[in-house]
């Protein structure tokens, strides 16, 4: 008899911590993340998972498209935009927690250029000649009329007296991983994407960077939606952490926080 108690009680704890993994594994966070994310934040959240369990589902996209994805009822947990704008958007519709809202992150945009390209070394200013520069090539960047790359591009444009010529040379993309894409395989002369997106691209150079104030900062913020899981929380506090920052700024993202330990 008591061996065959001690055999229940250990099937039992057994049982028991078989459905506590089971649970671990069970939990996905579903985050909608913009484009320009993909890398650092794949790995940061590897590393959340390595620690927690937690999976994740991620949608990557221009800010743009998952702020009316959210707005339309889709299931995300967090949202990641590249600029405030479409976070005030999900804001307004009243499909963000306002409270669990930070701006996390900084960036910089870049012109780029295919690798094997003999445009080097441009200097971007007042009256720099970018419809010239392209020649008969086309300008690749984020759509300027929604995608956050595409709305800093066409304002520093402006500010520095080159919109007006280049604009009937640009190819507008859905997202700004899109605009690099078209830039690596030669398809564009030149493009307009943030310093990060270059960096992870070895199909494209940074032949010149745009002056800090020619256009809006860029800000990512960062928030749960109304509907999230109760351990989004959690992730969100990991995301603020100092081994969230070392791998953001390896990627070349400003972290714009004092990080948590």
């Amino acid at each position: 008899m008591c061996r065959f108690a001690g055999l229940f009680t250990a099937f039992v704890i057994l049982a028991g911590a078989n459905l506590s993994t089971a649970a671990a594994e069970d939990k996905t966070i579903t985050v909608f993340a913009a484009a320009s994310m993909k890398n650092a934040l794949d790995e940061v959240d590897a590393a959340y998972t390595a620690k927690t369990g937690i999976k994740f589902s991620v949608s990557y996209a221009a800010s743009s498209v998952l702020a009316r994805q959210i707005d339309q009822g889709a299931p995300a947990d967090v949202f990641v935009s590249a600029d405030t704008d479409w976070m005030d958007y999900a804001t307004s519709k009243k499909a963000i927690n306002e409270q669990t809202r930070v701006n996390l992150l900084g960036n910089s945009i870049v012109l780029i250029a295919p690798k094997d390209s003999r445009i080097n070394d441009v200097t971007i200013a007042n009256g720099f000649d970018l419809a010239k520069l392209a020649g008969d090539g086309r300008i690749a960047t984020g759509d300027v009329k929604s995608v956050p790359v595409g709305k800093y591009a066409k304002a520093a444009l402006e500010k520095l007296g080159a919109w007006q010529a280049a604009e009937a040379k640009f190819a507008m993309a859905e997202s700004v991983r899109a605009a690099l894409t078209l830039v690596a395989r030669g398809e564009a002369a030149l493009g307009i994407v943030y310093s990060t997106d270059a960096k992870v691209e070895p199909g494209v150079k940074i032949v010149g960077t745009f002056p800090a104030d020619s256009h809006p900062a860029i800000i990512y913020p960062v928030a749960a939606t109304t509907t999230a899981k109760p351990e989004t929380n959690a992730y969100l506090a990991f995301l603020r952490s100092s081994v969230a920052k070392t791998i953001l700024e390896k990627y070349g993202f400003k972290f714009l926080i004092s990080p948590t330990t």
